[in-house]
């Protein structure tokens, strides 16, 4: 194996440890809270099962992981500035708003967050199209999971305010 395939798996499993970590930060906020603070919420009849969340999220963040590094395997950090920096942006926000729901318990301060992380997806969005077109493709069903999320944060911020 020369060091090109090696340098590739190498930053795939990067990608994937950097997405995982995000996900591990919101897990570490919403696992506790689940139990007895998301449990007394009134929520929409339309609300999945808590269990639905886990392996929704897996598969995302794990596409979210490829989709970045199909942009960073094209061009690399130094050329790859712009669309590598807001996919770090997005992922922020995406981790915030676990702190912001579940940790700080406000469905309101989620609810902006969420809002802020759907335009700023949309624009990971175009940006990695002029990357890859399947880095752009591989970000649209996070796209839609966020903006049913989004739905979803806005009903319950209403329904317990």
């Amino acid at each position: 194996m020369t060091l090109r395939p090696v340098r590739q798996v190498a930053g795939l499993l990067v990608w994937i440890a950097i997405c995982f970590a995000a996900a591990g930060l919101g897990g570490l906020v919403t696992t506790p809270n689940i139990p007895e603070w998301y449990a007394q919420l009134a929520k929409p009849a339309w609300t999945p099962p808590s269990w639905v969340f886990g392996p929704v999220w897996s598969c995302l963040y794990l596409m979210m992981a490829v989709s970045a590094w199909l942009v960073w395997r094209k061009d690399g950090l130094t050329k790859a500035k712009l669309p590598i920096g807001m996919f770090a942006g997005q992922l922020g926000l995406n981790s915030a708003w676990s702190v912001l729901f579940f940790g700080l318990h406000s469905p309101f301060g989620a609810f902006v967050d969420i809002i802020l992380l759907w335009v700023a997806i949309v624009a990971t969005v175009a940006v990695f199209w002029h990357w890859s077109r399947w880095a752009s493709l591989l970000l649209v069903p996070y796209l839609a999971w966020v903006s049913f999320a989004a739905l979803l944060n806005l009903a319950m911020w209403r329904m317990n305010a």
